[in-house]
């Protein structure tokens, strides 16, 4: 059987939590993490994380690297709203066929959401990361992102 690897973005992410030791600081955690994001993938252009509030039952924007953004999402609405929704990861190769695309920059071409939930249910948000290259995602960045977004519900 074969030793199952820790993504390196997953171990960035620890790395760099320990080394802070902001193990209790979720926001200081969710920035580091849209910068290790941003930073370590290529041909990324935003990077980011929005995170629902029930009082409101929309998706708000939380930390993030990139150009300026939507603010509120509803749940169901562009592939943030679905992702979080469908509690799926979704890899979308070109937002410009994608209905519903909720566009923030006009240079992304490829999106890939990864929800936040922890093993109780409890949905906190996604992790949305767009690319300027269409066909940017793969199913091996999808399970090192989904992995990255399990580490971090540790810290959050």
């Amino acid at each position: 059987m074969a030793e199952q690897v820790t993504p390196l973005l997953s171990q960035l992410l620890t790395s760099w939590i320990s080394g802070e030791e902001s193990e209790e600081l979720p926001l200081a955690n969710l920035s580091n993490a849209a910068a290790i994001l941003f930073e370590n993938l290529a041909d990324v252009n935003w990077a980011g994380f929005y995170l629902y509030n029930p009082t409101k039952d929309e998706l708000i924007l939380g930390p993030f690297l990139g150009k300026p953004a939507v603010v509120r999402i509803k749940p169901g609405s562009g592939v943030v709203g679905q992702g979080y929704n469908s509690q799926e990861s979704i890899i979308v190769a070109d937002v410009h066929q994608h209905p519903g695309h909720i566009a923030c920059d006009s240079a992304s071409n490829a999106e890939i959401v990864i929800p936040l939930t922890r093993a109780n249910g409890e949905k906190l948000g996604v992790i949305d990361i767009d690319s300027t290259r269409t066909n940017r995602f793969t199913d091996q960045d999808k399970a090192d992102l989904e992995h990255f977004a399990q580490t971090l519900l540790a810290y959050i």
